[in-house]
């Protein structure tokens, strides 16, 4: 049984991440959120999954004879469906009773406020909840809660994890689905936790389709830690039937849509010519786009998360030693086929994007090796060193989330030349108190940070006993 002290601790880590992401909000009107939402609010206003009547608002859609349809994977809109039928309800508007047409100010406040409960109740929560099974995950490699706490927080707070889980685009809530699988499945075989990381890999499938290549590596993985018991045998019986339990939405989806359930919108895109290439735009590997995925000035991951150049030391130390060695591969495996997946995609640099959005699963799998990265650490001066190296990356995400995640395509160094000169210094943010309770934009952002060091020092106040 989980201490007391662990409870709270783990209560905490939630808290601060989960309120730190849905404190901020993203651009209602990026084609990606926006065609998210039409399919949501079509599917709880008319019953069907067609989207005619909002299609001359967004670029983004697929269309199938004489209908516009939603044409990415249907996992984060199905998730969107109970916010929006509350909002409905709560507030009495219908899409029907609002200005929707470009430019129309009633449309855009429509969409924020089903945007905003949908992320709130989905990925705001998913990606609290990984922060803490990454914090079990740490604690369980290294025995130390400050390590533990180092990776959950470079994980949810010092990458662009952070601002990808404000908005509708399914990259944050994957990353966070690998994590779950990866807590289940380092666990003992038991039917439940089975279950759930079966269930976790399949939800993935059916937020990003691309999400079954990494998840490869993680079923591949559970099933070589399980095969060499009956208990273990059965336990991966349980997790496939939970995987394909966790199908079925998908396949509803389908049938509402389609009619049938062997067809996907990304099959009837239009106005993107690449997703004719290869299956969907996907080809093979280019060398130079993974530099650019890794390290180049518009998309490199590791300028938006600098702390993650830590987790590859991590992830060595862990094959290092044979019980966590398998651990270890997969996670690097499976960090690598999603850059590696990124880079054989016709559209690699994700549009209007802040950091490599396409990459972000991969986030998830790198984040294992930052707790034993920090245990390994003996000098205080080492110390120091690697909280600094979290602080400025938390700081860095900070700026992201409250500004905008959604930097333009052609700016090189996003973070300096977007986020921060156009966005962050003239106080063109964006915070639940600004937008909702008539505060100003600093004071909404200012109030944040005032809480989050608050619920931050409790955090470190608790390790620092509990080490002690």
């Amino acid at each position: 049984m989980m201490e007391r002290g662990g409870i709270v601790t783990r209560a905490l880590l939630f808290v601060l991440v989960w309120l730190s992401v849905a404190w901020f909000g993203s651009w209602e009107l990026n084609p990606n959120n926006a065609v998210r939402m039409f399919a949501a609010v079509s599917l709880v206003e008319d019953g069907d999954a067609t989207i005619d009547q909002f299609a001359p608002l967004t670029i983004d859609k697929a269309t199938f004879g004489a209908h516009a349809y939603l044409d990415k994977a249907p996992g984060m809109t199905l998730m969107a469906l109970p916010a929006v039928a509350a909002v409905n309800a709560s507030s009495g508007w219908r899409s029907a009773d609002v200005g929707m047409a470009p430019g129309a100010p009633d449309m855009a406040h429509f969409l924020r406020a089903r945007q905003w409960a949908a992320v709130a109740t989905g990925p705001a929560v998913l990606t609290a909840l990984a922060a803490v099974l990454l914090y079990d995950i740490g604690l369980g490699l290294t025995g130390r809660a400050g390590a533990a706490l180092f990776g959950a927080l470079g994980y949810a707070l010092g990458s662009p994890i952070w601002g990808w889980s404000g908005t509708l685009l399914g990259h944050a809530t994957v990353a966070a689905m690998y994590v779950v699988a990866a807590w289940c499945f380092l666990r003992p075989p038991r039917w439940s936790t089975a279950l759930l990381g079966g269930m976790a890999l399949g939800w993935a499938v059916v937020v990003e389709y691309q999400a079954a290549l990494a998840g490869s590596a993680i079923a591949i993985w559970a099933v070589l830690r399980w095969w060499g018991t009956v208990e273990g045998r059965r336990a991966i019986v349980v997790a496939a039937i939970g995987g394909v339990a966790a199908l079925l939405p998908l396949a509803a989806y389908n049938i509402v849509a389609f009619g049938t359930p062997f067809r996907v919108g990304y099959s009837g895109v239009v106005g993107f010519e690449g997703m004719n290439q290869g299956l969907f735009g996907l080809t093979w590997p280019r060398p130079m786009v993974l530099l650019e995925i890794l390290l180049g000035d518009r998309r490199g991951l590791f300028w938006f998360a600098p702390v993650l150049l830590m987790a590859p030391l991590g992830l060595a130390a862990l094959a290092d030693e044979r019980p966590t060695r398998g651990l270890a591969i997969m996670a690097a495996a499976a960090a690598a086929i999603v850059p590696l997946g990124n880079a054989s995609y016709f559209y690699w640099d994700g549009g209007n994007s802040t950091g490599p959005r396409h990459a972000m699963p991969a986030v998830a799998l790198l984040a294992i090796g930052l707790a034993p990265w920090w245990a390994s650490l003996r000098s205080t001066a080492a110390r120091v060193g690697g909280a600094v190296l979290l602080g400025g990356s938390i700081a860095i995400n900070a700026v992201i989330a409250a500004a905008d995640v959604f930097a333009p395509p052609e700016v090189r160094y996003p973070f300096w030349r977007y986020v921060v000169e156009r966005r962050f210094w003239p106080g063109d943010l964006t915070t639940f108190p600004s937008e909702w309770l008539g505060w100003t934009r600093w004071t909404g952002f200012w109030s944040w940070a005032a809480v989050a060091t608050v619920l931050l020092a409790l955090l470190v106040v608790r390790v620092r006993r509990g080490s002690a």
